[in-house]
Parts: C-alpha cells; sequence; structure tokens
C-alpha cells in the first residue's frame, strides 16, 4: 500500500483524493487549529501544527508527498494586496513564503518517491518567473527528481472557474502523463441547495447589496472589471477564495424578487470544492469558507493522485 503525508493538509481535500486511490495517510500537519478540527473530524487524525516545530526524522515513513503549500504569498490578490500595504511578498514573505523550503528539507531527508504539489496559477510568472526557476532548481538539480507540472482549471470537475498549477516529481522515473479532464463541465445546478431550504441569514442584507452594487457600479465608470459575480443554476462560478465569509461577492445566488441575493451556504461551498455530501463542518460558518477558500479542489486532486499512483507501480 502507497503511504502519504498530507503537509499543510486544511482540511483534507488531497487526504480524500489519495484514500480514495487506495493510499493510507501516515502524517499530517497544519497551522490552523481550526482546520485541525474539521481534519480530526472527518479522519480521525489529528494533525500536527507549526511545521517548523516538527522534527523532520519524527516523520514516520512514506511514499508521497502532498502538499498545498500556502499560495497567498503568490496569488494576484495576494501580492497587491501586500503590495499596497508595503510588505514582502514571495519567498520574502517570512510567515509564509518560505515554506516550500520546509518541503524541500522534508524530501531531501526522506527521499519519497514521489510528490504532488498545489498552489495558485501564478506562481509559474511570480517576481518575473523567478520564483518558478527556484523551486524548479530545487527540486530537479538540488533534489534530483524529475518533474513535471500543469495548470488545470476546476471547472471541468465543479462548477467553478478556479485555475491552479499541480507539480509532480518523481525520484526514479523519467516521464509523466497528466491526466486530461473531462470534457464536459458541471454547473452549478448540481450543488446548489432549492431556495427555499437556505437560511434567509445567508442572503446578503439591503445594505450590503447597494454598496456592493455601488462599489462595482464606480469600478465600471472607471473600465475595471470589480465587482461582484452573480449566478444562477445554469453558470460556473468565479473562484472560491479565503476572503469569501467577508461579504461573499465573488459567488451571489440569484434569488427570486423580491429577495436580494444570496452567499453560498458552507454546505455549498463544500459541493463547490468536490467533497462528499458527507463531508463534516464542526467549525462556524466563517471559518468554514475559510477552509474550503483555500482547498484543494477534490476530484481534481484524485484525478491527478490516481495518475501519479498508478505511474509508481
Amino acid at each position: 500500500m502507497i503511504k502519504f503525508i498530507d503537509l499543510f493538509c486544511g482540511i483534507g481535500g488531497f487526504h480524500l483524493a489519495m484514500e480514495r486511490n487506495g493510499a493510507k495517510c501516515v502524517f499530517a500537519c497544519d497551522w490552523d487549529k481550526h482546520s485541525r478540527i474539521t481534519y480530526s473530524k472527518n479522519f480521525n487524525i489529528a494533525p500536527f501544527g507549526d511545521i517548523h516545530k516538527i522534527p523532520i526524522a519524527s516523520i514516520p515513513k512514506f511514499d508521497v508527498l502532498c502538499a498545498g503549500f500556502p499560495c497567498q504569498p503568490f496569488s494576484l490578490a495576494g501580492v497587491s494586496k501586500k503590495n499596497s500595504l508595503g510588505k514582502k511578498h514571495g519567498f520574502e514573505d517570512e510567515k509564509q513564503g518560505n515554506l516550500f523550503f520546509s518541503i524541500a528539507d522534508i524530501i531531501e531527508y526522506h527521499k519519497p518517491k514521489a510528490f504532488i504539489l498545489e498552489n495558485v496559477k501564478n506562481l509559474l510568472s511570480h517576481d518575473k518567473h523567478r520564483t518558478f526557476k527556484i523551486i524548479l532548481n530545487t527540486l530537479q538539480t538540488a533534489l534530483g527528481y524529475n518533474v513535471f507540472y500543469k495548470v488545470y482549471d476546476a471547472s471541468h470537475y465543479v462548477p467553478q472557474h478556479r485555475e491552479r498549477v499541480f507539480i509532480v516529481g518523481f525520484r526514479n522515473r523519467s516521464s509523466f502523463q497528466f491526466p486530461n479532464p473531462p470534457l464536459k463541465k458541471p454547473l452549478l445546478k448540481t450543488i446548489l441547495k432549492k431556495n427555499r431550504r437556505v437560511s434567509d441569514k445567508y442572503t446578503l442584507s439591503n445594505k450590503l447589496w447597494e454598496y456592493l452594487k455601488s462599489y462595482a457600479e464606480k469600478h465600471k465608470k472607471s473600465g475595471n472589471g470589480f465587482g461582484f459575480g452573480l449566478v444562477d443554476e445554469n453558470s460556473i462560478s468565479r473562484t472560491l477564495s479565503a476572503r469569501y465569509y467577508k461579504d461573499g461577492s465573488e459567488i451571489l445566488v440569484k434569488q427570486k424578487t423580491p429577495k436580494n441575493p444570496r452567499r453560498l451556504t458552507p454546505q455549498e461551498c463544500a459541493l463547490l470544492m468536490g467533497f462528499p455530501k458527507t463531508f463534516k463542518i464542526p467549525v462556524s460558518d466563517t471559518q468554514a469558507y475559510r477552509q474550503f477558500g483555500n482547498s484543494v479542489v477534490v476530484p481534481l486532486a484524485q484525478d491527478i493522485a490516481k495518475a501519479v499512483i498508478r505511474h509508481l507501480s
């Protein structure tokens, strides 16, 4: 049986992807205590906390390393925000940007057969492509792995436009073929509850709805594309982000007049990310929105995990 570790595990998107392909998780970690609660509730594994405080030698032996390492230092939104605040981003982000090198240290010590990494598409072009060159050089030249990468839009798996890069590496293999995504794209009607079953607490207040409309109109007059994303059951949504709890503006579901649009429920967010209906959500709505917005899309990760495990065998 293939054994894997789940670094920056969040709520277990990679765990589900690997487990569904017959692999067993032997170690997980995440710095966020709320994510660890959700992970423990669903997988009966208590993830460790801060990766910097974990002795590398204490990690059990494993075959595949999985990591959706923090993307905020490299995402378009994250870089823009940090620039506006005069903060560092990318590898210079002391809190999150150097976590890739924690992955590299674990790979160097344990020498797994393979790894699967996931991050935002902007990782490829961040800092005029220098960031990704450092990552490739570390994995290929310093660690000696054959590395392959590909950008996927998760809209082939779930009704959400979400571009992410997957980086796969093998210690003893010279070639790898990424899986082709399904051709037919699902629509939001596959994950939406009927409006009559959704609590009114998810409907926008008049004040918030008027603010979002005026904000969008102001940017429209300035020639910018900023604004809310209004969807119905026949739509594919924008990317669900970790900030969704703030106003829900990127994905607002139309409702029958006179009701204002509403946010997705946490359960709908789970389905939008490809988690099963049985997935337990033991935290507040605010934490749930953050957790699903930070997760990997499960069926996409599952497809890639399948290809990697098949390649190893």
